[in-house]
């Protein structure tokens, strides 16, 4: 399980560091640093194995028969994003605990970080693609939380909601396209899928997958036309960005071209798509960012230019620029973080990122300075740094493609200019920020940061200096290891060297410093120019579309939706009787060959009540009391067709829940009219009979067409394997807390769910309280009859013992934590009617909640706890034991599941009901003090 601990070492980390409030500042940095510390060791501890060729994998059951398991694979391509999440993770953590101020919550800001970091370990080392975009979605969620960190700032609350529109909107696309990459291939397990690549580029969807996906990929890393959201989460705090904007989120878009490359790479619509739109996004990007003033913003444009140049890479059929590309991945998160962590220092120290401010900084932080302009060569590609080599080699793959035909020598051309800029807003960086005078009206007098705030800078900054010194000594061995996960089990012979001798791409490289030192001199008149050209505010057109789409569904939803019940009703129903009864008319016969089951008297009595109580119901539906005493004769002959078909559970579960439901419905009853008046005219009495009547004529003969015809049925499999693979003889229990006990999982939270939104809405409720009975008169003043209360107290433990009976029988016998918790809370709803709440609070403190967590908690930790012995989730263990006294019993684990299941139902009829209740109680009280 050493896969498995990385990303849960980083979740458990972020649930420290929530609980960190109470301590000092070092502490809680400390704690919070101990979880991605330990999992950065466990990584180093794998990479050897990794670097030999060897491929992990941890894979544990989850869904096997859909192909989704909870998969974790550790290859090259992982290990390097594994490294860089937890590596920078960790920095950037250590660097917060100096940027952020008292009155920021430190605590909180670990805790997403940590949260974000759990997601992208998640997608880097999934070896299941719908697992993958679980993960993908998690970062979506988790970046939101911490752009919005200061959630007082407009700027940062639209900020995060852009981020999460375009990235979640990629996200549904992802999904899309990997379902359809898993059904091509039949699997969604990722081994396969990358083994499959004739099998998906033969097939006739492609296309469409392979737009899909790129889709998803192109929103998270911000390409060109998507690019518009990155700027705009500069709002975050600068560690954030830092993490988020250079080193990690940004390249999970980066990271999914590298992991399906070996599989929809090579066919050119994937390098016309991805060249072209990493082209335009590069191009953009290293134009813009000369014009902003706002250091994070220039930043924001230049990570969109650089990951630009990282799929073009991926664009280009060479496989040394895949290999240039995982470089400049490398080097583009080691330069980026220090900058922006170099940013937030000067914005700390300053108070003001406006680079038409502060200027001369050299004066006042030179060691900092030093440090950032450092970084900042790197970025523009200078010599005897990491920023270089990669850019260097991304010059020569450019000369070595022909993606455009005769016309491919664009391409190298408009790769020199897009480093030209490059040179140009690294050049602004450095001279606008640490010389050019004095700085102008400053809020605070600048000064070098606490001496270990800029440790983690330190630490990125050397690196990029050692890589770009003895780049093959540093990065050899994960280079190859990355690269031969990418080009599908090939690592090509490359050189990763300072010098290759006088060349071509060297000759770009002096044209890019040459130039890009020419832009930055002449920038007054690019200056001029962009001024000249109307201006683009991407955060006004955003929000103006999302209040055009509000408006426009506001004004859909308001044309179908007028508040009529029946008109909704009548909607729905007419889509049923068209889509139900069009088939019907292309059936020769309807009824099968099949025998018919004789017709005998109690059937017939059975079914003419049946139809009685349903018509009644119909008839007299302006009288509420009559109706609902209606209603409830047609549950009780269900649960009597129930038993007469002999399924006696599902009679025991329906005769309960119709009990619970009609105490419901009484007391709800209370805050009602007692009559209803008439609304509906005679046409629309016409409309709806014709509308029911034709309805019933389909749905009976949809019946009758299925009842006479031969089908199978899986219950022979429930019955055959109930008792060897449950261990229990009721077949439906089984069913329930074993073959299908992940439904059963997720109805109880449906359940619990409900129950919880159900009390929230009845607090504090204005209801229309009635002083007396449709007849006028007055209700009684003895509130609970001594008779009532009376046998509720000697039948609470009866109903107790046989509710208890009902439970442990459940697995052989109709029974089951269902039943028994519907007969449980039925016992003490019983003591609230006759006693009422205020009585039963003084003897028993009851928190529904609690109780309704406790049932789902049981639940889901006994389905857990069949991974532990390398089973599929909820597996049921059984064997039998011989008790003194008692004699040989069975036991299974499937009765701890139950157990959950009898806690949920009891916790949340309870709150329902007993919610009701009080305010009925409530409403008494006021008629008595009356």
């Amino acid at each position: 399980m050493t896969l498995l601990w990385i990303p849960l070492l980083s979740l458990l980390g972020s649930i420290i560091s929530s609980m960190t409030g109470k301590l000092t500042r070092n502490q809680s940095t400390m704690l919070s640093l101990l979880m991605p510390i330990i999992a950065l060791g466990m990584s180093i501890n794998l990479a050897p194995a990794v670097f030999a060729g060897e491929e992990i994998r941890e894979t544990f059951s989850w869904l096997p028969e859909l192909g989704i398991n909870i998969a974790f694979r550790l290859d090259g391509l992982a290990l390097l994003f594994v490294f860089m999440i937890l590596a920078i993770g960790i920095l950037v953590i250590f660097y917060a605990r100096y940027y952020l101020s008292d009155k920021d919550s430190m605590p909180k800001l670990y805790s997403y970080l940590m949260l974000f970091m759990t997601a992208m370990l998640g997608i880097v080392m999934s070896n299941n693609i719908i697992q993958l975009w679980f993960f993908w979605e998690l970062t979506s969620i988790s970046s939101f939380l911490l752009i919005s960190y200061w959630w007082y700032k407009s700027e940062a609350r639209k900020g995060a909601i852009m981020a999460l529109t375009i990235t979640g909107g990629g996200g549904l696309a992802l999904l899309a396209g990997l379902l359809l990459l898993g059904n091509i291939v039949g699997s969604y397990n990722l081994d396969i899928i990358l083994a499959s690549k004739e099998i998906v580029q033969a097939s006739q969807w492609y296309e469409v997958t392979l737009i899909l996906i790129l889709l998803g990929a192109f929103t998270k890393s911000a390409q060109f036309p998507f690019h518009f959201w990155l700027p705009h989460a500069m709002a975050a705090p600068t560690p954030v960005s830092a993490y988020l904007h250079s080193a990690t989120m940004v390249k999970a878009g980066i990271f999914l071209l590298a992991r399906f490359y070996p599989v929809l790479a090579g066919t050119d619509l994937w390098f016309f798509i991805v060249s072209i739109t990493g082209l335009a996004t590069l191009l953009f990007g290293a134009y813009i960012a000369l014009f902003k003033h706002d250091l994070k913003g220039l930043l924001a444009y230049s990570t969109i230019s650089h990951l630009g140049l990282i799929t073009l890479l991926f664009g280009l059929n060479t496989e040394l620029a895949t290999v240039a590309a995982i470089f400049h991945i490398i080097n583009h998160a080691t330069f980026k973080a220090s900058l922006f962590m170099a940013t937030g220092i000067i914005d700390h120290e300053t108070g003001t990122r406006d680079m038409r401010k502060i200027n001369g900084m050299w004066k006042f932080m030179p060691y900092t300075a030093t440090l950032a302009m450092v970084a900042a060569a790197s970025m523009a590609g200078v010599p005897l740094l990491n920023g270089f080599l990669s850019k260097e080699m991304f010059f020569a793959e450019t000369l070595h493609q022909q993606l455009l035909g005769s016309l491919s020598w664009v391409i190298p051309v408009l790769a020199t200019v897009a480093g030209a800029f490059s040179v140009a807003y690294s050049a602004r960086f450095i001279h606008d920020v640490f010389f050019n005078g004095d700085p102008v009206d400053l809020p605070k007098q600048p000064h070098e940061p606490p001496r270990y705030m800029r440790v983690p800078i330190e630490i990125l900054v050397a690196l990029c200096l050692i890589v770009g010194i003895f780049p093959s000594f540093v990065v050899d061995d994960i280079l190859v290891a990355a690269s031969f996960s990418v080009l599908g089990g090939y690592a090509p012979e490359f050189e990763v060297a300072l010098w290759h001798g006088f060349n071509l791409p060297l000759l770009m490289s002096a044209f890019a410093v040459t130039g890009g030192i020419f832009i930055y001199t002449q920038r007054r008149y690019l200056f001029l120019f962009q001024a000249s050209l109307p201006t683009v505010n991407a955060k006004k057109t955003f929000d103006n579309t999302i209040y055009s789409l509000i408006k426009w569904s506001q004004a859909k939803i308001g044309a179908i939706e007028n508040g009529s019940l029946q008109r909704y009703l009548m909607l729905m129903l007419l889509v049923v009787l068209l889509a139900a009864g069009w088939p019907l008319f292309e059936m020769n016969q309807l009824a099968g060959a099949t025998d018919r089951t004789p017709i005998d008297i109690h059937n017939a009595i059975g079914a003419a009540l049946l139809m009685i109580g349903a018509l009644s119901t119909v008839i007299w539906y302006r009288t509420r009391m009559v109706s609902l005493i209606m209603i409830s004769v047609v549950g009780l002959m269900v649960s009597i067709v129930f038993t007469r078909f002999s399924a006696p559970d599902l009679a025991l579960t329906q005769l309960t829940v119709e009990v619970v439901t009609i105490i419901l419905l009484m007391l709800a009853l209370f805050f009602l009219p007692q009559r209803s008046p008439r609304e509906s005219s005679s046409m629309r009495i016409l409309r709806d009979l014709g509308i029911s009547s034709a309805l019933g004529i389909v749905v009976g003969s949809i019946c009758y067409a299925l009842i006479t015809r031969p089908f199978e049925s899986i219950s022979d499999f429930f019955i055959d394997n109930a008792k060897t693979g449950g261990g229990g003889t009721n077949v439906v229990n089984v069913i329930l807390v074993d073959f299908r006990g992940f439904d059963t999982l997720g109805e109880i939270c449906v359940l619990g769910i409900a129950a919880l939104g159900i009390a929230k809405l009845l607090i504090n409720l204005p209801l229309f309280m009635p002083g007396s009975d449709s007849e006028g008169r007055p209700w009684a003043k003895d509130r609970y009859p001594s008779l009532l209360a009376s046998i509720s107290q000697w039948l609470l433990p009866l109903a107790l013992l046989v509710s208890f009976y009902i439970f442990l029988r459940g697995h052989n016998l109709p029974g089951g934590g269902f039943i028994a918790g519907l007969i449980t809370a039925i016992a003490f709803i019983l003591q609230y009617i006759a006693h009422g709440s205020n009585w039963i609070t003084e003897r028993l403190t009851i928190n529904y909640r609690k109780i309704i967590a406790s049932g789902i908690a049981i639940a889901l930790f006994t389905g857990v706890g069949s991974w532990f012995f390398d089973k599929p989730f909820m597996t049921t263990w059984f064997d039998y034991f011989d008790i003194p006294f008692i004699g040989e019993i069975e036991l299974a684990s499937a009765l701890i599941f139950d157990l959950g299941v009898y806690i949920t139902v009891v916790g949340a009829t309870l709150m329902i009901l007993a919610s009701l209740g009080e305010l009925t109680a409530d409403a008494s009280k006021e008629e008595v003090n009356i």
